[in-house]
């Protein structure tokens, strides 16, 4: 009898087994119920939120005004800054070059622009290009005139310039080759001086010193000292391209200045980005401020060009826009007591970061939530 109550198992206690998986299965029902409890926490505090908000408590977000003003819109274009009125300088004789001036210096009148065979050509000042020997008993004409102004500018010549070669005009070019360590002659043979409407800027060298050269041979190219902006403008948009039009040059960096069109070319057609031609209309613009890009040989800036323009309006920063519906954009104007309201909107030119906007309830002073960014 005592030996089969001994053999015989406890009636209620499950085996090792069962009792793991006993103890698996209250802990998982534990983990399960503590995230669902941080997920109705985290829920309650999103509904508090937002009911908060939609009940017209003070907003923790900046504000801005609608102002009642001009809103002025652009079309912007891509262009290059470069240095204008590019002109090759070149050989005026046979021989080897002797003297070249260096790469992005800036010559000015009476500055020497090469030498062939040692003998220098000279830079003067003029917007008619020489094409004959200055000599006594030559004909009258403005290109006297003009040379003469240059001997006067220089010092050497006292005289009123006038179209006529006399000995005054011989005398003052004498006197201008003796301050250079040239010989007195009295006449310049054509070559030895060039003319151009400015200072010229020294740019890619195409002959080096100890080069044998002909007549007509490039020696460098050259460019005036002050940058423009070239650009095109889209023949659709044609009626923006009008000389004297005030724009806005975006320089790299983040930098800008303004600018005003100074030329409109002929209609031309170029590549477009999708391979095919298409039509623009080439315009040039130059610097209000050209100090602002003097550190800038040539890049890529963009142009905006004045369009649209909307006078007396109510506009806001694009940003205090929202979504009322999906068809419907609103603004969230700030009442007196520091609630919000909701109120739809209608919008017009976008312009300048600013939108035109108007309502039965928007005006003018009102203050708008505009997100943080």
């Amino acid at each position: 009898m005592s030996s089969a109550a001994t053999d015989t198992p406890t009636e209620h206690a499950p085996p090792p087994s069962r009792r793991r998986c006993v103890l698996v299965s209250l802990g998982l029902v534990t983990i399960v119920a503590l995230i669902a409890a941080g997920v109705f926490w985290m829920y309650s505090a999103n509904a508090t939120a937002n009911e908060d908000s939609s009940n017209g408590r003070a907003s923790t977000r900046t504000t801005d005004e609608i102002v009642l003003g001009d809103l002025q819109g652009d079309t912007t274009v891509t262009g290059t800054l470069k240095f204008s009125g590019s002109r090759a300088i070149q050989a005026n004789a046979d021989g080897t070059v002797t003297a070249l001036p260096e790469p992005g210096s800036v010559l000015k009148r009476g500055d020497r622009l090469y030498a062939v065979d040692d003998v220098p050509s000279f830079l003067l000042s003029g917007a008619l290009p020489a094409w004959r020997d200055f000599a006594s008993g030559m004909e009258d004409g403005p290109d006297v005139t003009q040379l003469e102004q240059n001997l006067r500018d220089l010092g050497h010549f006292s005289d009123e310039p006038d179209k006529h070669f006399r000995w005054a005009t011989a005398e003052a070019i004498m006197n201008w080759q003796e301050a250079n360590g040239l010989p007195r002659t009295g006449t310049l043979p054509l070559g030895s001086v060039v003319f151009t409407r400015g200072d010229l800027r020294v740019g890619e060298i195409s002959s080096g010193t100890g080069t044998r050269v002909g007549p007509g041979t490039t020696l460098y190219d050259a460019t005036a000292t002050s940058q423009v902006v070239e650009a095109n403008v889209k023949l659709g948009d044609q009626q923006l391209a009008a000389p004297a039009t005030p724009v806005t040059v975006r320089l790299p960096g983040g930098g800008s200045t303004t600018g005003k069109i100074t030329s409109v070319r002929t209609p031309t057609e170029i590549d477009g980005a999708n391979g095919q031609r298409q039509t623009v209309i080439p315009i040039v613009v130059s610097l209000d401020d050209p100090a602002k890009a003097a550190a800038f040989q040539q890049a890529s800036v963009s142009v905006s060009i004045p369009s649209e323009r909307r006078e007396a309006v109510l506009s806001v920063p694009v940003e205090a826009l929202i979504a009322i519906t999906p068809q419907q954009f609103g603004v969230e104007i700030v009442d007196p007591d520091g609630s919000t309201t909701k109120a739809p909107v209608t919008t017009g030119l976008f312009a300048g970061g600013r939108v035109e906007i108007s309502g039965d309830s928007i005006e003018a002073g009102q203050r708008v939530v505009v997100p943080r960014r």
